[in-house]
């Protein structure tokens, strides 16, 4: 796996959703939620190994004949694959120089066909459960809702270290564990 960049879009139904949680009708804290919602979005995918909503994400890799794990899943599309040349320089490779594979779970792999002269590759690809928050599946959802929540009503106290038992419990089915 090699470097990873890919920002998430933004949860749009989602600060609606933790207002109406807390019985909050003010629009004063609006970008206060917004921020305990991303902080709880982010903390979701790193807890469960996926990407919530889809994005464009371009990873970086060293070039090699050896399949490349992609690090963001689940994988949605392989777009294009780039050997970057010393000096920086992008060239799209040919269809016919790799092969790309997703497994069922949302794996990404690529493959190059033979040796190549770049160091390194730049796959571009998207990745996400869903095409939007609405199609989150609803226990990740609101396990995001009740952390959010969490932070809001404890914002003023020393942070918990740990996860709340009931967002865990939410997030759990959906972890993807990796072995290196």
């Amino acid at each position: 796996m090699g470097v990873v960049s890919g920002t998430p879009p933004p949860l749009p139904a989602a600060p609606a959703e933790l207002k109406a949680f807390l019985r909050i009708t003010v629009s004063d804290e609006d970008a206060l939620i917004a921020g305990l919602l991303r902080a709880a979005a982010d903390l979701c995918e790193a807890f469960t190994g996926r990407a919530l909503v889809d994005r464009a994400v371009q990873e970086m890799a060293a070039a090699s004949i050896a399949p490349i794990r992609l690090g963001m899943v689940p994988v949605r599309e392989i777009e294009s694959v780039a050997a970057i040349d010393g000096s920086g320089a992008a060239t799209i490779l040919e269809a016919n120089t790799y092969t790309v594979e997703i497994d069922p779970l949302g794996d990404g792999r690529v493959m190059l066909r033979g040796a190549m002269a770049a160091k390194r590759l730049r796959i571009t690809y998207r990745a996400g459960m869903a095409a939007d928050w609405n199609g989150v599946p609803e226990m990740l959802r609101h396990g995001i809702i009740r952390l959010a929540a969490h932070y809001y009503l404890r914002r003023g106290d020393a942070q918990d270290a740990e996860l709340p038992a009931a967002v865990t419990a939410l997030w759990r089915p959906w972890r993807q564990l990796k072995l290196k």
